[in-house]
């Protein structure tokens, strides 16, 4: 049992397509989908992902401004957690263009594949991915990570697999049977898991933040235990008792690393989970408020007020009316 096992569990990734792209140098593309194309490839999406892996060649990866540029080359993924503009190139002093205007409808009338002949020089190729989840429950994993994130698969035992699972996805999304969209859900999670792990490694011993806490014995152990029973009556003192610290060596530890005690770290993940329950499912409130550890359900709706601004039903019926209003967008030609 872990913390980031735990939060997976509860968060429901979900994948959009999976597409291959090809470019001769020089090129240079900004490969942030807009919010029409966010809205075709993951309808409802909160929180976007977006990945690519480099099969062939190598690149250059940057965000807009200032700020470093990354070197690619075939084995590295990188990932835009939070779906920010981003450019890849084999010079990103280029002009860069749209991705959207570079789409070439594929020959089995699968999804568009991207392919440019910037100069008939070097030759890149990668595998590109999107990737959703629910913003609220991703909240601790997404907020640990950078806005960019390079992960080097070239000597690591998940190469094989990770290339050929990008493959494989991209295969499905070309031409889906029975069950595709869970299988690229898989796929995705598989692949985005993979890449925490690998950024969780590198970090220094040095690091705060929750990725961090997850790699110490006792914050890690009790991030578990919270995420694993929420609804337990908890305490400071039993959460201590079952990570072998004492009371404030804990509440000290778990500030140092995560930035708050760990009971109000519990009343956010009971909210993250609450507010996924109303937006996605039809149980009363009050069984709701049971299932996140609340035996009053007035006290329930408090903590939810304090934390979203508006009494849970009310929420909820908010919630559904933009998810409709975002349907009927998504659907009108």
């Amino acid at each position: 049992m872990d913390a980031l096992s735990e939060i997976l569990k509860a968060v429901r990734l979900t994948s959009g397509i999976f597409l291959e792209a090809e470019f001769t140098a020089p090129w240079c593309i900004d490969s942030t989908p807009g919010d029409e194309d966010i809205a075709d490839i993951l309808p409802n999406a909160e929180q976007v992902s977006i990945y690519h892996l480099v099969v062939e060649g190598r690149c250059k990866a940057k965000l807009p401004g200032p700020g470093p540029t990354i070197e690619l080359e075939a084995g590295d993924l990188i990932l835009f957690p939070h779906r920010g503009g981003h450019l890849l190139g084999s010079d990103v002093q280029l002009a860069p263009l749209r991705t959207g205007s570079l789409a070439q409808i594929s020959p089995d009338g699968g999804p568009a594949q991207i392919r440019h002949n910037g100069g008939g020089g070097a030759r890149s190729r990668f595998i590109c991915g999107y990737m959703a989840c629910d913003k609220r429950t991703c909240k601790p994993l997404l907020d640990a990570l950078p806005r960019m994130l390079k992960v080097s698969l070239r000597d690591s035992p998940a190469a094989a697999w990770i290339e050929s699972t990008m493959k494989r996805a991209a295969l499905e999304t070309r031409a889906p049977s029975a069950g595709g969209d869970v299988v690229l859900a898989r796929l995705a999670e598989l692949l985005f898991v993979e890449a925490v792990r690998e950024y969780a490694r590198s970090l220094p011993e040095s690091q705060h933040g929750w990725l961090a806490g997850l790699r110490d014995p006792h914050v890690g152990r009790a991030l578990a235990l919270l995420h694993a029973d929420p609804a337990r009556d908890w305490a400071v003192e039993t959460l201590a008792q079952e990570t072998g610290l004492s009371r404030s060596a804990l509440a000290d530890r778990f500030v140092a690393l995560i930035g708050e005690p760990p009971m109000q770290y519990l009343t956010g993940w009971r909210m993250a989970l609450a507010a996924q329950a109303l937006s996605t499912g039809n149980d009363a409130v009050a069984r709701i408020a049971e299932r996140v550890g609340y035996e009053s359900e007035a006290a329930f709706n408090r903590a939810f007020k304090r934390e979203f601004g508006t009494p849970p039903a009310a929420w909820r019926r908010a919630a559904r009316l933009t998810s409709r209003a975002s349907a009927d967008a998504a659907a009108t030609p």
